[in-house]
């Protein structure tokens, strides 16, 4: 893990643009920008993607800023998942040839994102303790008992779907709505349910002995060129999961205190208690607040994986990416 000193001079080397036009068009999405490569006359399953993932960092479905070295952290950390978790599903995961770089299996992205929830908590809109809190028992199509507070385990995790938006806001959707829509089959309906459970109780056990607690998390699917299933994009990383620590979470909760968090959860807060909630002109982030979010993310890498993050502190990452793509003889 680096320091906060070396945190801060790198703040104005963000990997905030990377531009690969040797590769073909960009798809760009909140955090990554990724190029499909390969003959395009080719069968889907012949083509792969080159997935650069930025360090913008996003939240109430917004670009807020930049973090130096999360691009590097979710890399890392979505193989370390990927391999751990390929028993349980097929992934599109090929090989990490930058810090910043994965290749990766083409895939038909399913425009559902899985969100499973192992404890009720969160700040946004389509968190279900915001509905919770307003008196809502049914939420996501689930009903919910009356007794619950904030930041308490449920009696067994749910799968609370939400749309895929590359811009605007993710909207909630039900078990109901996604057939009646037919968005996905029903088979394939079952299959991404069943997935997404298993794959959420694979990491609460290994975060488990990390002394962590996977909280909740959120995970997208593909279908192969054959129409099979497989898992996309990032896998419980600290953008797109919640983790807590495991020895203080009960005296926490107790006394009504947050989780010690391991993720962005602590940038939302920053950001609602600034008043801002995704809409308008967001606040920017002091350079101080911005290494606190990129040492929670170095630190949850090392804690989940049991190895010592150490960034790769190029100025030039351009250079190096188009350097290493050549290395691997993509470029």
């Amino acid at each position: 893990m680096t320091d906060k000193k070396t945190v801060i001079k790198h703040i104005p080397y963000a990997v905030y643009k990377v531009d690969l036009p040797i590769l073909g068009k960009k798809h760009q999405g909140k955090v990554r920008d990724s190029y499909q490569i390969g003959d395009p006359s080719a069968s889907s399953g012949q083509r792969k993607r080159v997935i650069v993932t930025t360090d913008r960092q996003s939240a109430f479905d917004r670009v807020l800023g930049f973090i130096p070295f999360k691009g590097q952290v979710l890399t890392k950390l979505s193989a370390f998942w990927f391999e751990k978790t390929k028993d349980i599903i097929a992934n599109h995961f090929i090989s990490v040839v930058d810090p910043n770089v994965m290749v990766a299996r083409n895939a038909e992205v399913i425009p559902i994102e899985m969100v499973v929830r192992g404890y009720i908590t969160g700040v946004t809109d389509t968190s279900i303790w915001s509905s919770y809190e307003k008196g809502e028992r049914i939420i996501y199509g689930i009903k919910f008992p009356d007794y619950l507070k904030k930041n308490q385990k449920l009696s067994k995790p749910v799968v609370t779907p939400t749309t895929k938006a590359e811009k605007g806001h993710d909207e909630r959707l039900t078990e109901k709505e996604i057939l009646t829509r037919k968005i996905v089959s029903p088979k394939i309906w079952q299959q991404m349910k069943k997935a997404a459970l298993a794959v959420f109780a694979r990491g609460q056990r290994i975060a488990g002995k990390a002394g962590m607690i996977l909280v909740d998390t959120k995970y997208e699917f593909g279908l192969d060129e054959k129409g099979k299933l497989m898992l996309v994009d990032e896998v419980h990383t600290p953008d797109s999961s919640r983790y807590w620590v495991k020895a203080t979470y009960q005296q926490r909760l107790s006394k009504g205190i947050e989780p010690e968090s391991y993720d962005k959860e602590p940038m939302r807060i920053w950001f609602k208690e600034h008043g801002y909630k995704g809409e308008g002109e967001p606040p920017k982030m002091p350079p101080g607040f911005i290494a606190k979010i990129s040492l929670l993310y170095q630190g949850i890498y090392e804690k989940i994986t049991g190895k010592k993050f150490v960034p790769d502190t190029a100025v030039n990452v351009n250079k190096r990416i188009m350097n290493n793509l050549k290395k691997a003889g993509i470029a």
